[in-house]
């Protein structure tokens, strides 16, 4: 993994530290010189264009896999990236067939679907109030009625596919970091939080990395994973179609590598909600926390715990170098989203509202796969968190791969 000297004092962090930030504090973190191409770049994410990403995507319903508003969604997505300016779009093709429904002597925790419940799986020990969490099915939920005929196709086996584009190096094209969000989701809602918010901010990174005076010595793949809720079946289907793929020349010569080496993979999903805990009835704050904080895991059981730990730190240490309003926190305990295929080939992190074992498995979003994860949901505070986290990928990316503004 490339790390940067500015980042350098960032790797040797204790695991589990939230950055204090007091208003000096930000200030100076702000401060950056002048002709710092980071601090330019992150000065060209702006509210309005995040929240507008949500919004389109958002238009599609939940964009539940295996339908018609899935399919649409996808297209939509390919078109906004190439009218970023993002040259060399693809797609990931694949066959999803859902695995025969679980008999009698199915495991009955906590978890989603008769799995494990999260602590389980390494997303840490349950502690304080919490509030049940699922999945909603009933489609009579939804008050809305033009959003309940939007979601109403079911989802049927078949053909998938994903989009992705590529930001080529000028010095390691062979070498790249993946930055993901996924784009399906469920609940009878729109989905906006879960993942409108990730995929937008993978979106709006992609848009800034591909205007014309950006160049990067590192590739940066910016990917929409599709059938997330259904088990990462995307991004599983990705690393077992492209794994053996990486740094390989194609064609001999060519200097062109389709599947760079994967330096890093980081992952968005669900970057709005950072309302607090549950009190003790069960219902949330409606109004974002003075605390809320941009949440980083990696993943300590993993072969690769090591290195995913140091690139947590290093994202959090451009979070406290450019971020605008909120801080970060660094926990170990990632769990149950795309980065999970990746954690034991490359390092990788995920960027979420809150720790998602600990936190969102607690019920700290009641929005969660309900009803009401609708753009109308949320409010300027809630954007601005997901902004925040934009801000954070978006500087340390930037100076993993070398970027740098042409003159």
């Amino acid at each position: 993994m490339r790390a940067t000297p500015l980042f350098a004092a960032a790797i040797g962090a204790a695991l589990f530290v939230t950055s204090p930030r007091s208003v000096r504090a930000q200030q100076e973190s702000a401060a950056a010189p002048a002709n710092d191409p980071v601090a330019t770049l992150v000065g060209r994410l702006t509210l309005d264009h995040y929240k507008s990403d949500i919004k389109g995507l958002t238009n599609f319903g939940d964009r539940r896999q295996g339908t018609k508003r899935n399919r649409e969604a996808v297209d939509w997505i390919e078109s906004q990236l190439k009218s970023y300016g993002c040259t060399d779009v693809e797609r990931l093709t694949y066959t999803y067939a859902p695995p025969p429904p679980r008999g009698r002597g199915a495991f009955r925790g906590r978890g989603r679907g008769g799995a494990p419940p999260e602590w389980a799986a390494g997303g840490g020990r349950y502690r304080g109030i919490r509030a049940r969490t699922g999945v909603n099915n009933d489609s009579l939920r939804q008050p809305n009625l033009a959003i309940r005929h939007e979601d109403a196709e079911a989802s049927t086996p078949g053909e998938r596919q994903e989009v992705y584009c590529t930001k080529i190096g000028t010095k390691h094209p062979d070498e790249m970091y993946i930055v993901g969000g996924h784009m399906d989701g469920i609940g009878w809602g729109q989905a906006a939080n879960d993942d409108g918010s990730g995929s937008a901010l993978v979106m709006q990174l992609a848009r800034i990395f591909s205007m014309p005076d950006v160049q990067t010595d590192v590739s940066i793949r910016f990917i929409l994973w599709n059938n997330e809720e259904t088990g990462l079946n995307g991004s599983r289907a990705y690393v077992a179609q492209r794994e053996a793929l990486q740094g390989k020349e194609d064609p001999p010569g060519s200097g062109k590598y389709p599947e760079p080496k994967w330096l890093g993979m980081i992952q968005h999903d669900m970057m709005l909600w950072d309302h607090g805990m549950p009190r003790a009835d069960g219902t949330v704050s409606r109004e974002q926390r003075p605390e809320a904080d941009v949440n980083i895991e990696y993943q300590s059981r993993s072969t690769m715990a090591d290195s995913s730990q140091k690139l947590a730190w290093i994202f959090e240490r451009a979070n406290e170098q450019y971020a605008t309003d909120y801080p970060a926190a660094v926990g170990p305990h990632m769990t149950n989203t795309d980065s999970d295929p990746f954690k034991d080939i490359c390092p990788t992190i995920s960027l979420r509202e809150n720790f998602r074992g600990t936190q969102i498995g607690a019920g700290w979003d009641p929005n969660w796969h309900q009803p009401t994860d609708v753009y109308t949901t949320y409010h300027d505070k809630d954007f601005l968190l997901g902004l925040n986290a934009a801000q954070t990928t978006l500087a340390a990316v930037a100076e993993l791969t070398g970027t740098t503004l042409k003159q």
